[in-house]
């Protein structure tokens, strides 16, 4: 298939693109049996003018024939960890498993996250991303002291520096437990304010989790703060505290977003718990965000050279049918948690769609890594191809899911604003410095 050539002009159309319904909104044209149409897309001055049906008619010398190509927006990634990316040749996960992963981490922690080392895994995190094409990023930042004092200027002067290129936010990830200490907790959320954060926390099952909900909700409501939780990254089906959040935000009438990750053990349980915590989710207005690579690692890893019987996920299907807005996202990367990775949205889906079967039919399950997080994210017209919008989308070589999915697609063109960007990947002996005497 021949190279595209996009011109050098402010002003061009890309003819016969195949762009995805539930990603161009308003479009009027035929669709196939997979959501796809054929369409011109006019783009003047680094916004898309129009989009329309492809007609015979755009034969100019600024229109580029991209003979069916996919075109879909850029990347939106909702739920991240920069701040730990690309530690693993330093500090791998000695076995593969959950305790593994908290164990090395907070070694590593300890011994390495000086505000050097952070600075330069994330910003090296976010040129992969950038170049893969994504273009609004949520990560997690472990605020276990003294690092909450180290990460967050980090990040601050890194979506300063990124800004333009990559929409960044951050959330504070702590034990849910670190909510008991009052004064700290509430200089923690004062910080997560004065940052443009979001508060977030790791629940699990301990006795006391509905009271230290109703104070992280109310720290949130107090400083204008939306929520984002881990719940649940087990198989153990007593692990309910995905239910216990849509409880609180009910009793609080939350009114801010609320995104939760993982929710793993929900897919465990009897049935009649599972209708009681999606009703109260539904009716809580939470999202979820499901982190398919990183639970497929992680989840069911056993010891006795038995093979793992279930794959990590949550039930999505059943999430989405109840209205509720749901996303996948890239988790962590070459880290103790997930040893592979590059933040590649892509492959998030392709890897989502085999594990989740975001097929068959495939609907308007392309949502979940742009426009849903997006809205999540309070991204307005992220993760969207519409007129008026930014040119900001990826052309693809495939010209059906069964194409685009079936290859890494490392050739993609990422444009933003109208224009190609140097999508070259760096170098991971870039980072070779940082892991000496690890």
């Amino acid at each position: 298939m021949a190279a595209v050539d996009l011109p050098t002009s402010c002003t061009f159309t890309l003819a016969n693109a195949r762009v995805h319904a539930s990603l161009t909104p308003g479009l009027e044209a035929q669709l196939d049996g997979d959501g796809f149409a054929l369409a011109d897309i006019d783009v003047a001055d680094g916004r898309i003018k129009s989009i329309g049906a492809a007609t015979s008619g755009k034969a100019d010398a600024t229109a580029v024939d991209l003979k069916g190509r996919i075109v879909l927006p850029c990347f939106v990634d909702c739920h991240t960890h920069i701040d730990k990316g690309h530690i693993w040749p330093r500090k791998p996960n000695p076995d593969g498993s959950f305790p593994g992963a908290l164990s090395a981490t907070d070694a590593d922690r300890t011994a390495r996250w000086s505000a050097e080392d952070v600075a330069r895994r994330m910003d090296f995190s976010l040129r992969s991303a950038y170049a893969h094409g994504t273009k609004a990023l949520r990560t997690h930042l472990d605020n276990a002291a003294p690092q909450d004092a180290i990460s967050w200027p980090v990040f601050e002067e890194l979506r300063e520096r990124w800004k333009g290129r990559i929409e960044l936010q951050a959330v504070s990830l702590i034990g849910i437990d670190g909510v008991r200490d009052a004064d700290w907790f509430e200089q923690l959320a004062r910080r997560v304010a004065a940052a443009r954060g979001v508060l977030g926390a790791v629940t699990y099952m301990v006795s006391d989790l509905d009271e230290l909900l109703d104070r992280m909700f109310r720290a949130a409501i107090a400083h204008g703060l939306d929520l984002d939780f881990h719940a649940d990254e087990t198989d153990n089906v007593e692990a309910v505290s995905l239910r216990k959040i849509a409880e609180a935000a009910l009793r609080h009438r939350f009114e801010g977003k609320i995104l939760v990750g993982h929710c793993c053990s929900l897919a465990r349980q009897p049935d009649h718990h599972v209708l009681d915590t999606l009703d109260k989710m539904a009716r809580a207005g939470l999202a979820v965000v499901s982190l398919p690579m990183c639970n497929l690692y992680l989840q069911d890893r056993r010891h006795d050279g038995s093979t793992p019987r279930w794959r990590g996920v949550t039930l999505l299907h059943e999430m989405k049918a109840r209205g509720i807005p749901v996303s996948v996202a890239s988790d962590n990367t070459r880290d103790p948690f997930y040893a592979y990775g590059d933040l590649d949205m892509l492959e998030v889906y392709r890897m989502a769609t085999r594990i989740l079967h975001f097929d068959h039919p495939v609907g308007d399950w392309p949502k979940t890594v742009a426009a849903t997080p997006a809205e999540v994210m309070r991204l307005d017209g992220a993760g969207l191809l519409r007129a008026g919008g930014p040119a900001d989308f990826i052309i693809f070589k495939g010209r059906s899911w069964t194409e685009l999915l079936s290859r890494p697609e490392s050739d993609r063109i990422v444009v933003r604003d109208g224009k190609p960007i140097d999508a070259e990947l760096p170098d991971y002996a870039e980072l070779d410095d940082l892991m000496v005497g690890g």
